[in-house]
């Protein structure tokens, strides 16, 4: 993590540290002054925060992963808008992501990679009977906690199953593309076995 200039966001949110960059927003930790602890403040780029579809992705994230509560989901505490910057306020991990364990260790032992596995299907499973699809599961999405836990994070393209409307528009593909379905790939619809799909390509790259 590298230090970042101090910002508060909605009086209350203060940036201490840039501890990533994704696809459509930073994440930064901060620190929560109503409540003295640390958390994880991820934060739409600005050029985004004019286009209202990217703003109405970045709130269904925070609503999608907010309705989640699960030991294996990186729960969503608050999110908002501050000077016409949105964020979503999330539980701090202290921990790597996996893609970051693979890039330094190689391919894992059987036992750890079956360890991950099972709990990355746990999140999953709990996150489908509620109707949300995460659609972009791969090892940076997957965090490993310094006591060994293992949790989900970025619903940034879920979108629940049981409603009509739908951010992907035809031909329009989100994710990640070497953890793609083939229907994903294709642009066609998704549903749980999208999923499952994409966490098996995480199993064979552990």
């Amino acid at each position: 993590m590298e230090p970042v200039e101090p910002r508060v966001f909605s009086n209350r949110y203060e940036l201490t540290h840039l501890i990533a960059r994704g696809g459509m927003a930073q994440v930064y930790r901060a620190r929560d002054r109503e409540l003295d602890r640390p958390v994880a403040l991820k934060v739409l780029f600005t050029e985004l925060s004019v286009d209202r579809a990217f703003v109405e992705r970045f709130r269904r994230e925070a609503q999608a992963a907010a309705n989640l509560s699960h030991p294996n989901i990186v729960p969503v505490y608050d999110w908002g808008e501050d000077n016409g910057a949105y964020f979503i306020v999330m539980e701090f991990i202290d921990g790597r992501a996996l893609s970051a364990v693979l890039r330094e260790s190689g391919s894992l032992p059987a036992h750890d990679v079956a360890s991950v596995g099972a709990n990355v299907a746990a999140a999953l499973s709990f996150a489908h009977r509620h109707g949300v699809v995460h659609r972009d599961v791969k090892p940076g999405n997957v965090l490993i906690m310094a006591d060994g836990g293992v949790k989900v994070t970025d619903f940034g393209i879920a979108r629940a199953m049981n409603t009509e409307e739908s951010l992907t528009q035809t031909g329009a593909v989100m994710g990640t593309a070497a953890y793609f379905s083939p229907e994903q790939a294709e642009g066609h619809g998704v549903d749980a076995r999208s999923d499952i799909y994409s966490l098996g390509v995480v199993l064979y790259e552990m």
